[in-house]
């Protein structure tokens, strides 16, 4: 194995990187930032990768969720949230139902940057470079929009700073108090699915009633009244994650203080890759996207590359086939994996594989296709006796319609009224809580599942 450095990615292919016109403002920007103070910190990733571990053990469940592509033009305190109750309202199921923890990451507070299939983009006769992100271009179809500019970095980290600042205050102020569920709710939620998660509610009441009057309370157990939220994005812009890597003071490595974990993208996942390079040398823990095209033996290689000490809750593969590819690929991957005895946790993103396109024109994703693969996956794990331990969706706590189907019952003629999303279609907060609740049945099983099969291995 080559040396690693900060830099060595740069002499390393790199794909799906912005082409920036003026290198010398590229160079003040960078220069800039990594003057910057942190946005997280190498202890709370450590914890993250310590919490990822029992995940591994089949101890406990992943639970990540946030906007596709974060916007300058949607920051607002009351998006911001409205994703976080949405995702504390989606652990709470799973944590009721499956009667173990989850561990919470939100893709949001950097989640800027989107590799996209074509460098160009059409709108009739005129052409123009593909939007690659806010931190980059412009989302309006104009020349000048598109033109990659530096100091969009300036305020990519501006935006993520005051989201993780709003992230703890509720994290740790109280909203996130279990007595505090009911608050939880949005308003648009669908009435069937409200029903369902006041019957969690009212259960929760009934229990922590019972653990007061044992003299357990959010005052005296702090776990009660917080929660630990982390955050996440794709490491996709290098010069970006360069420039937000410190050395940890504490230990002498080098952690990626842009978030709390980061993950190497489909398209970016070439064991010889400047991606692979930059990740294979930093502390956080690493998530791996696995499409239809990636071969067991190309992720063992990956997998050894940037977890040589197969250290547990460092590395989550996220499998993203589609609904009705994952028995033609996922068992090949997991074979390939146990017969190495690499701990690695099994995180289902089944969101990017079943990505259409409407009649109107829109790209979607049906509802019924985003839970089947989920299905498929918590089966095919169950056949394999491996633990499906996470669960990996494009979600805003917004009423937003660009997912058709759910028990809203969008149509492809509903995706009009409200189609928010500056890249890939999102699930909206009804939605996203509905899936909960269906998948929390499989969730439990395949809990059950796993401990037998830990127990039975020890």
């Amino acid at each position: 194995m080559k040396k690693w450095n900060l830099n060595s990615w740069t002499k390393y292919p790199a794909k799906h990187l912005p082409a920036y016109q003026d290198k010398k403002e590229l160079d003040m920007v960078l220069g800039k930032l990594k003057k910057y103070p942190p946005l997280v910190f190498a202890g709370e990733t450590r914890s993250l990768k310590k919490s990822l571990a029992q995940v591994v053990d089949g101890k406990a469940f992943l639970l990540q969720g946030g906007d596709c592509a974060e916007s300058f033009a949607e920051f607002h305190p009351d998006n911001i949230r409205d994703t976080l109750k949405a995702i504390l309202q989606m652990s709470l199921v799973l944590t009721y139902s499956a009667s173990m923890p989850v561990v919470k990451v939100g893709r949001i507070a950097g989640q800027f940057s989107k590799p996209r299939s074509s460098p160009v983009e059409k709108k009739g006769d005129q052409e123009l470079p593909s939007y690659l992100g806010d931190n980059i271009n412009g989302m309006e179809f104009t020349e000048k929009a598109r033109v990659p500019d530096a100091k969009r970095l300036f305020r990519a980290y501006s935006q993520a700073a005051s989201t993780l600042n709003l992230i703890r205050a509720f994290s740790q102020g109280g909203f996130a108090d279990l007595r505090q569920v009911h608050l939880w709710n949005l308003g648009f939620v669908n009435d069937k699915t409200k029903i369902k998660y006041k019957e969690v509610e009212d259960r929760i009441s009934d229990a922590l009633s019972f653990m007061e009057a044992c003299g357990i309370n959010p005052e005296t157990n702090r776990k009660l009244r917080t929660v630990n939220f982390y955050t996440s994005h794709e490491a996709l812009h290098l010069p970006f994650e360069e420039a937000m890597t410190r050395v940890d003071s504490t230990t002498g490595e080098y952690h990626d203080t842009s978030a709390h974990f980061v993950w190497i993208g489909d398209r970016t996942r070439q064991p010889d890759g400047a991606h692979v390079e930059f990740c294979r040398g930093i502390e956080n823990p690493i998530g791996i996207k696995c499409g239809p095209t990636l071969k067991a033996d190309e992720l063992i290689n990956l997998c050894n590359i940037i977890n040589p000490k197969n250290e547990p809750g460092k590395i989550t593969l996220i499998s993203r086939f589609g609904a009705n590819k994952v028995e033609d690929y996922l068992p090949k991957l997991i074979k390939g994996i146990k017969k190495e005895g690499l701990k690695v946790i099994w995180s289902c993103d089944p969101m990017h594989g079943n990505t259409i396109k409407a009649a109107t024109g829109l790209k979607t994703r049906p509802f019924d296709n985003v839970l089947q693969e989920v299905k498929n996956v918590f089966a095919v794990h169950q056949a394999e006796g491996s633990y499906a331990g996470g669960l990996h969706v494009e979600m805003t706590g917004q009423d937003v319609t660009e997912c058709t189907g759910g028990a809203q019952k969008i149509s492809d003629e509903d995706l009009t009224n409200r189609y928010r999303t500056h890249c890939d279609p999102r699930l909206n907060a009804s939605q996203a809580l509905e899936l909960a609740f269906l998948i929390s049945e499989e969730i439990k099983k395949n809990s059950k599942y796993s401990k037998n099969i830990i127990k039975e291995a020890s």
